[in-house]
């Protein structure tokens, strides 16, 4: 019999907090909420005061009987989810699924797993805060019933399959309108000017025109006037400068921060982070405070004295300045400061490294600079050049940590100057002009997205990254790579009295792991701000937030709240359904010059097309698909036209035709029932007949067989997942443990033998005389398979039992229940 049973939700952190108990305690996982709203409709019940109908699903059945049995053999029961609403939720309905009594039930909470907090609050435990679990109940329903009400608008008035939610929305409006920024945006060029001068010593200066010059000829004029130009200091100022660290993580720093130094996604930040914090690494990885207890600062400061000397440390309190604050009580730190360097996987290693210098750094003394400005006269013009310089006095912080910034523009770094002294004369070496072009506002990166979500106070830390994942997955944004251009710069260039002129030119506009909106992204967010602006208003939305707050206060009844928002909300979704004007983002793009039909960009049912001709006309329109890399915006009648002219036949090799076609991943080539694809950055157009058959050569030797295995040729190639060999029509993935360059006979004997294994052993039964089996699944779940007939099984189904009479009656039921739907 268990004494005490301590429920969490995840099995990680069940097996770090085992350590720290005694025999007294069994610690068992919920795998997450036991209970949700299904998602096979909004299951809330508008007219009962919005009441959710939470269900167990079936997966968890069998754990929540089990959770059922211990809790009640157990004297005590500990609730020990995350600290956040999202874990006081889980705690509730492990309360309420399981059947607990309050008073063999306690909860406690704790924002890091050592054997100190763990003991700490078991000795301190609470009841469950029901104001943490409304505020978190009101995001839910909130977010379903905005989530199923305006998602079938869009299927009728947009393209069916496609959904909308609150904060989602909002973060892909933000996208939209930051490249339509950049769509009207205007290059200006300016002429910077900087000069290299000698001192009486020989030492070089580099100095630098505070104002640049807007046109070529002012800074023709002005580099005419440096001709025969006597040069002198005109002023020399030193003075003291400090630099003072950034303050802990929160989640949002954290996420930005991981992208600029690490290159993480904002959701592999968390997930990294989530391990880190289950395996007692780091403090709570979800929180939007900066704060670091005493009993840290200590730590800290003791770590700094040993590693750095005392002069490095000093203690510092930081202050929340994000709006609504309010996940948990400490920043994003080591749970030991003496702990420099965790093992394990290397993003790991490398998350906890950037954890560990940015707490330490917090708790640094200022980097102590000297900053020197050297103004240099020109006899000839009022102008005056500025060489700015700084020394280092003291690292400070920077000996451990140094914050980075969006900002993309590369700026000089400020060295150290030589002596020199008021009236000395300098030399000018050269004097150079150079055209620099004005930048466009940038794009979105993920990391800068959450930043400007947090300053608008739109979601809270456990939000930030599902609303990235969701509005990717969903194709309204995508984030990737973009290919720049070459533009002309002019460069002037005064030396010895002698002024020179050059036109050079530079790479600009390259995008790197940027994100863009997509066409239909584009289209939804029009028509849900035309028809739901409130909904997308960033103010709203930001207000909304801090209603959640207020309910986690206790000063608002949820039920109040999401009243408010519904019953206005609902109206405008009825009016829309009936008034609003389908929405497809058409555009006229021309005249077919063959046809004299209109040429029409728009959404189309399954995606951006080009349409010719209009639906009311005698004869059918016709389609084409955009390729992958065109938009509904600035495609030109030239290149669509240009759409309507594949598939083609390019000629015949070896008396079998090739065809170049358009598909769904890109352009193809089609030879002999075989497609071989058209290389990234090679135009479609440009294929002629030669560089098919090229390319099919190519192919027909990347698939020739590296060797046999049983008298089966085995092929190598490396598809959208990695590395991978094809056997017998078999796919098989080469993990990093083989070369995959020089795979051995045994290489492939082994690789081939462990798929045939894995292949074997996930069946269950295997009926093969009836085409019907019971195979293992992903999540510890069984599935029967009868030809494109799938049936998934609960994961407490006794398959080992089951007949193929069993089998053939759910596949029957199945078959006679979708009939049914059918004809319906």
């Amino acid at each position: 019999m268990t004494k005490n049973l301590v429920i969490v939700e995840s099995p990680a952190k069940a097996k770090t907090i085992e350590k720290f108990l005694g025999k007294e305690f069994t610690v068992k996982s919920s795998f997450g909420h036991i209970r949700d709203l299904p998602g096979k409709n909004i299951s809330i019940d508008i007219e009962n005061n919005f009441k959710p109908d939470y269900v167990i699903p079936s997966d968890k059945k069998k754990l929540v009987a089990e959770l059922k049995k211990m809790a009640k053999e157990a004297e005590m029961v500990w609730l020990a989810s995350d600290e956040d609403r999202e874990g006081e939720a889980i705690s509730w309905h492990l309360l309420e699924a399981l059947g607990l009594k309050e008073e063999k039930t306690k909860r406690i909470v704790f924002h890091e797993i050592t054997k100190t907090a763990i003991t700490k609050a078991i000795e301190n435990p609470r009841k469950i805060d029901t104001n943490l679990v409304d505020a978190q109940q009101a995001r839910r329903v909130l977010d379903r019933l905005v989530g199923y009400e305006l998602s079938p608008v869009l299927w009728k008035k947009v393209r069916p399959s496609l959904s909308a939610g609150r904060v989602q929305s909002v973060a892909v409006r933000l996208i939209v309108e930051r490249e339509r920024e950049i769509e009207k945006f205007t290059f200006e060029s300016a002429y910077k000017v900087v000069a290299q001068f000698q001192t009486n010593d020989g030492a070089t200066i580099k100095a630098e025109l505070p104002n640049r010059f807007k046109t070529k000829q002012e800074a023709e004029t002005f580099l005419n006037n440096c001709k025969n130009a006597q040069f002198s200091i005109e002023d020399l100022e030193t003075k003291p400068s400090k630099r003072s660290p950034a303050a802990p993580f929160t989640t949002s720093t954290l996420q930005q921060e991981a992208s600029r130094k690490l290159g993480f996604s904002v959701a592999q930040t968390m997930s990294v982070a989530q391990k880190l914090y289950e395996s007692g690494k780091i403090t709570y990885m979800r929180t939007d405070s900066v704060n670091l207890s005493n009993d840290a600062i200590g730590a800290a400061k003791k770590e700094i004295t040993t590693s750095y000397g005392e002069a490095f440390s000093q203690v510092r309190k930081f202050t929340t300045k994000s709006k609504g604050a309010q996940e948990a009580h400490e920043a994003i730190r080591p749970t030991y400061m003496n702990v420099h360097s965790v093992s394990g996987d290397s993003a790991q290693t490398r998350l906890y490294d950037l954890i560990w210098k940015r707490t330490i750094a917090s708790q640094m003394s200022d980097a102590k600079l000297e900053k020197t400005t050297i103004t240099i006269k020109i006899s000839t013009t009022k102008e005056k050049f500025l060489a700015k310089g700084e020394v280092l006095l003291f690292e400070g912080f920077l000996k451990v940590y140094l914050e980075s910034n969006d900002d993309e523009a590369e700026e000089d770094k400020e060295g150290i100057l030589p002596p020199v002294k008021i009236n000395d004369t300098l030399v000018a070496n050269e004097i150079a002009a150079t055209e620099r072009f004005s930048n466009h506002p940038p794009r979105y990166t993920e990391a800068s997205l959450v930043k400007k979500l947090e300053e608008l106070g739109i979601g809270r830390p456990s939000t930030y990254a599902p609303t990235i994942s969701t509005v990717q997955k969903r194709g309204y944004i995508i984030k990737e790579d973009r290919d720049g251009g070459q533009r002309n710069y002019a460069v002037l260039t005064l030396k010895n009295n002698e002024l020179k002129q050059q036109t050079l030119k530079e790479n600009f506009g390259f995008e790197k792991k940027k994100m863009f909106p997509t066409d239909i992204g584009i289209v939804v967010t029009d028509f849900l701000v035309e028809n739901f602006g409130k909904v997308l208003d960033y103010n709203f939305t930001a207000k909304v937030e801090q209603e959640f707050d207020e309910v986690a206060e206790g000063l608002k009844k949820w039920t109040d709240m999401i009243s408010d928002f519904y019953t206005p909300f609902h109206a405008q979704i009825t009016d829309t359904l009936e008034h609003a004007d389908r929405a497809s983002g058409e555009r006229l793009l021309g005249i077919d010059p063959t046809s004299k039909k209109p040429v029409i960009a728009r959404i189309g049912k399954f995606g951006p097309m080009i349409q010719i001709g209009k639906t009311e006309d005698e004869e059918k329109p016709r389609f084409a698909s955009l390729m992958s890399d065109q938009n509904l915006t600035n495609i030109t009648l030239e290149q669509a036209l240009t759409l309507f002219q594949f598939p083609k036949t390019l000629g015949k090799y070896e008396n079998e035709e090739i065809v170049v076609a358009q598909g769904r991943f890109g352009p193809y080539i089609k030879y002999q029932e075989k497609f071989v694809s058209i290389p990234k950055g090679e135009e479609i157009t440009s294929v002629t007949l030669q560089r098919a058959i090229e390319l099919i050569k190519e192919k027909k030797q990347a698939d020739a067989p590296i060797t046999h295995f049983n008298e089966l040729p085995v092929q190598k190639g490396v598809g959208r997942f990695g590395p991978f060999i094809k056997w017998n029509n078999m796919f098989i993935n080469v993990s990093k443990k083989y070369n995959f360059d020089n795979l051995s006979d045994a290489d492939i004997k082994a690789l081939i033998e462990d798929k045939l294994q894995k292949e074997k052993d996930k069946y269950i039964h295997n009926w093969e005389s009836k085409g019907i089996s019971v195979q293992k699944a992903r999540w510890g779940r069984f599935t029967i398979v009868k030809g494109k007939t799938k049936i998934e099984l609960p994961k407490d189904t006794n398959v080992e039992k089951m007949t193929l009479e069993d089998v053939e009656k759910l596949i029957a039921s199945k078959t006679k229940t979708k009939g049914k739907k059918k004809k319906k």
